[in-house]
């Protein structure tokens, strides 16, 4: 299931939405831009190298800024794309219901500790972590508490059992039903 919109009207323009949205997309394209070499140095130095948060000597990795950093760095075209898609159709219904300012500091907040959950289960790790998906979880953690009852409008993909081909329709179901496929 593929979010397309929520029954949800705003009042608020979301302009931090926006502009997380414009800041991902903008770290992406430079991200595209460099060569292979370049890009391994930006994701061990701006991404969250858990081994080097926890104390360990890494060369080349970033401190605890990286804990922020990390957010705004994404591994691929469907990584990016599938957190802002999230980010847009539900972080405006939060960011009305917040204001500008409290929906910056619980999105910060929630990728904050989404990072603390990967550093207590993979202290020794020397992968880097990257991606919003923390913080985006956290405002449909938000939006699941707000708006229990609110219908989002989803692309449906199915592939049908009875022969090789697939049946894709759009189809509104209850807030619920998208969420659990994000967290598989």
């Amino acid at each position: 299931m593929i979010p397309l919109h929520d029954d949800n009207p705003t009042v608020l323009w979301p302009l931090v939405t926006i502009a997380l949205i414009l800041a991902n997309a903008a770290v992406f394209f430079y991200e595209l831009s460099l060569d292979p070499r370049l890009l391994e140095s930006l994701i061990y130095q701006m991404g969250m190298v858990p081994a080097a948060v926890t104390g360990a000597s890494i060369p080349g990795t970033g401190g605890y800024f990286t804990l922020v950093t990390s957010m705004f760095l994404h591994g691929g075209w469907m990584h990016v794309i599938g957190n802002m898609l999230y980010l847009w159709i539900f972080g405006n219904n939060i960011e009305d219901s917040m204001g500008h300012l409290r929906f910056i500091f619980f999105y910060l907040i929630t990728g904050l500790a989404a990072a603390a959950a990967h550093l207590a289960f993979n202290a020794a790790s020397t992968v880097p972590t990257i991606g919003a998906s923390g913080a985006v979880s956290g405002v449909l953690g938000a939006y699941l508490v707000l708006f229990p009852h609110a219908r989002v409008q989803t692309l449906v993909h199915r592939r049908i059992r009875c022969g090789p081909g697939v049946d894709t329709s759009v189809s509104q179901v209850p807030a619920q039903e998208p969420f659990p496929i994000l967290l598989k």
